[in-house]
């Protein structure tokens, strides 16, 4: 299990209310939430992201109210991975609940640039920076992990069951 993209890159403390704002919250539509993620911060990145495509972070991604939007509206997007420093925890829950694979890697999360092209390999643990070579250790997904963020989310996982 891979993934594979460009990287777009933001700092510390990226709340739910920057990722999908709270003014969209009307709708429960996963693909109409895409189209406003990250607006706030990044004008360009609901256009521009390609499925895929890598979100590098600071520490605290996904700090501020326990919405499931934020992390739906990054994968609705196609967003293949959130790498961050680390995650609040209610988002890190909410992300693996509706299948978003996140890693924590706070090596590759301050060194890796915007516009590099990434590789995230799941399985062996490793991210690699194809622009600059360099790569980083983190920890494989076990294969539950796996086989949730292919189902889904937890609650396709626990459906197919």
């Amino acid at each position: 299990m891979k993934t594979r993209g460009t990287v777009f890159r933001y700092g510390d403390n990226v709340d739910t209310d920057v990722i999908i704002p709270a003014r969209y919250l009307n709708t429960p539509d996963a693909s109409e939430l895409a189209t406003h993620c990250m607006e706030d911060i990044d004008q360009q990145f609901a256009r521009t992201v390609k499925s895929g495509d890598i979100v590098v972070a600071g520490r605290n991604f996904g700090c501020g109210s326990s919405r499931e939007h934020a992390p739906l509206a990054i994968k609705a997007c196609g967003v293949g991975c959130v790498v961050a420093a680390s995650f609040a925890r209610i988002f890190y829950r909410n992300a693996l609940n509706i299948g978003l694979p996140i890693l924590e890697c706070p090596a590759a999360a301050e060194a890796v640039e915007a516009g590099h092209t990434v590789t995230v390999d799941f399985v062996a643990g490793e991210i690699t920076d194809e622009t600059t070579g360099q790569r980083f250790a983190v920890e494989p997904f076990p294969p539950f992990m796996r086989e949730l963020v292919a189902a889904g989310g937890l609650a396709n996982y626990l459906r197919n069951r």
